[in-house]
């Protein structure tokens, strides 16, 4: 499906994600979020996605049906004039992960070993909010200590590598950087979501001896993963200084910044003041709101209401006009 606009003005727009049907996944995505996609299990939701493996598409307005890597590649401005956005894709991907069972325990190539070993696609940094997470839920973050290469192999064949992860608990609202590198998984009972590199290259270490639907194992990447993986101990990591900065029915705060997004929580609550908070991006880059809770309606001046909701994904391009969010949200704002 394809429709083009005459005269576009750098409006917002609604995305529809695409979905995986990895086996740990539940269907919380359905039922807390109303995505209505039909897989089961539902494991990942690819909510601001340009990737081929799970494009999103605009949902209303004059690109409704076409993928967000079409509208890009029909207005490439939309990306802005940042050095990270000039291939006609977007640097990033969004994601929601609902981890009924544990993830395997991976690792990501950085940039430099993922453009020399897998056709030059980018590495895989990531950034993960915790949603809601049962009570004894946990994540594998990096090494208790560090290992040599001949000791994690050994582990690996024997099936004894988990005495060598840190495990740490988790609780909703709790942040984690991960840098490509790093050993990591996400532990059963946790809603994250996700913002990383435009990748989708996981090597797999450890599966815990699973077979999918078919009774087979899914194949493990042990001598990439040897080859791009940190084996020196992670320390526990630690939740950011989490800093509120107010303006008129908005309150924000940094949850991560480094060379491939930012990211920002938003408390939206316009209800008891008379004036909407008010945004719009400039001339360097797109920013994608993501609500996580509540709803509200964003509105342009000359332009369409976009109504959102918990689990809504709104792209917002390059130099765009003034717009204001009314309502009573969270909303991650995810930049370059």
């Amino acid at each position: 499906m394809t429709k083009k606009s005459t005269s576009w003005n750098n409006s917002p727009f609604l995305l529809r994600p695409a979905g995986k049907d990895y086996l740990w996944g539940g269907s919380r995505l359905n039922d807390d979020f109303s995505k209505g996609i039909q897989m089961e299990p539902l494991a990942e939701t690819w909510e601001c996605s340009t990737h081929p493996d799970g494009p999103s598409r605009v949902e209303g307005g004059p690109f409704s049906g076409m993928l967000l890597s079409d509208v890009i590649r029909e207005h490439p401005e939309f990306l802005g004039t940042h050095p990270r956005t000039r291939d006609g894709q977007l640097p990033i991907l969004i994601k929601f992960i609902d981890a009924k069972q544990d993830l395997s325990v991976q690792v990501h190539p950085d940039d430099a070993y993922a453009a020399a070993h897998e056709n030059g696609a980018l590495g895989k940094t990531e950034m993960w909010y915790v949603l809601d997470a049962a009570k004894d839920a946990k994540l594998v973050y990096g090494f208790c200590h560090d290992l040599d290469r001949e000791t994690l192999e050994k582990s690996l064949r024997e099936g004894t590598v988990e005495k060598y992860l840190q495990k740490v608990n988790i609780k909703k609202d709790d942040v984690f950087y991960i840098e490509a590198g790093r050993v990591h998984a996400i532990g059963a009972g946790a809603l994250i979501a996700e913002i990383q590199e435009n990748s989708n290259l996981t090597y797999r270490l450890y599966d815990y001896d699973r077979t999918d639907k078919n009774g087979k194992k899914r194949p493990l990447h042990m001598q990439k993963a040897l080859d791009v993986i940190d084996l020196k101990g992670s320390d526990q990591p630690r939740q950011p200084m989490r800093v509120l900065k107010y303006k008129k029915g908005c309150a924000t705060e940094l949850l991560c910044r480094c060379k491939y997004f930012q990211v920002e929580r938003l408390l939206i609550n316009t209800e008891r003041c008379r004036e909407m908070a008010a945004f719009r991006t400039g001339p360097n880059s797109f920013q994608v709101f993501l609500c996580i809770g509540g709803c509200g309606v964003l509105l342009e001046e000359g332009g369409e209401t976009i109504r959102f909701f918990r689990g809504d994904c709104i792209f917002v391009p390059a130099d765009s006009r003034l717009f204001w969010i009314h309502g009573r949200a969270q909303m991650l704002l995810v930049g370059c």
